[in-house]
């Protein structure tokens, strides 16, 4: 598999539309909160999903502060045609890292995080464990933050997906990222089938009391009623939250844009999922799966149900004996008061 430089290209790339269009613009960063944002990342060691993947987003969402946290490395076992993460024999897992994602959240003050991560076929629970601790470890840091989570299939691993759900995420994501059809052209090993059943599953495993979510990338040559029908598949699967947007190739060698959609397609596509019965659609050529993801809030009864099974009593640990590196007990002391 190559490194960086992204996977062989399985379209024709004659498709691609090389001049984009002129509402896909990205605003660079002004806001001294911007660079507040990337240095406490950079300071804790942590990767980003807003960088490795070439967010268009980024600018907003850290000049906002909030980030969304990518965890077991940053390279992926696969070696998806759409996906700017380097494709390359992953690292070791980082026995600290959970607790400095969960330091991030707290001296950022965030009432929302998201949490991915790269595929990791290599290990056998292809990371559920590593998403279970940083997840205790977060909402022992900061009780009361929202908590979703954005992970790859597990290779329809049910013991390691229900390492993931025992930790109780308040939004399960995974991304269906196309249409039925180009599945196999876009999504390296992952089956359209497999990412719906996981879903569903996630849902069942812990009685319903999560939100589910998933993702669609549009451009890519997808047709209206290929779009209509992957609504209705998820739908089908009890997922509740839908976000749509364009696709934006990161290098020559992945697949071309075959199309760019405009605002107003979007716009009539939300509406189209709202009517369909989703209980929150973020649509629109910039959305990304986590793009504004703090503006849908779990139903009551999911919040009421998740506190109910993860008390927390407070942390016993004192700041300094966190393992977090490169940061002293006067500065972890300072930023976790």
């Amino acid at each position: 598999m190559s490194g960086c430089h992204g996977p062989k290209m399985k379209m024709d790339p004659s498709l691609h539309q090389e001049k984009k269009p002129s509402w896909i613009k990205v605003r660079l960063p002004n806001d001294p909160v911007f660079w507040s944002t990337k240095s406490l990342i950079t300071d804790l060691k942590l990767v980003t999903v807003c960088e490795e993947a070439q967010c268009p987003n980024r600018w907003e969402c850290w000049g906002q502060g909030t980030a969304t946290f990518m965890i077991a490395g940053e390279k992926c076992t696969r070696a998806c045609g759409f996906c700017a993460v380097k494709t390359a024999k992953p690292d070791a897992l980082e026995d600290d890292e959970p607790y400095r994602v969960a330091e991030a959240t707290r001296r950022m003050k965030l009432k929302h995080v998201v949490i991915t991560a790269v595929a990791r076929d290599d290990l056998r629970d292809g990371g559920a464990e590593h998403f279970q601790k940083t997840i205790e470890a977060v909402r022992a840091m900061n009780p009361g933050i929202v908590i979703e989570v954005l992970v790859p299939d597990f290779n329809d691993r049910d013991w390691a997906l229900e390492m993931v759900m025992a930790a109780r995420p308040h939004i399960f994501n995974h991304n269906l990222e196309t249409v039925e059809r180009l599945t196999p052209l876009v999504r390296s090993r992952a089956k359209y089938d497999r990412s719906l059943i996981v879903l569903k599953k996630a849902k069942a495993m812990v009685q319903g009391k999560v939100a589910t979510k998933s993702g669609v990338m549009l451009g890519l040559g997808e047709k209206h009623d290929e779009i209509l029908k992957a609504m209705d598949d998820l739908l089908e699967h009890d997922v509740t939250v839908l976000t749509m947007g364009q696709y934006l190739r990161p290098t020559p060698r992945h697949l071309p844009v075959v199309d760019y959609l405009h605002p107003d397609q979007f716009a009539e596509l939300k509406q189209i999922a709202l009517d369909k019965g989703f209980r929150h659609v973020a649509s629109g050529p910039l959305v990304r799966s986590s793009y504004h993801a703090a503006d849908f809030r779990p139903e009551l009864d999911i919040l009421d149900d998740i506190e109910k099974a993860t008390p927390v009593a407070g942390m016993d640990l004192q700041p300094e004996d966190l393992p977090i590196p490169a940061a002293t007990k006067d500065i972890v002391r300072a930023s976790v008061s």
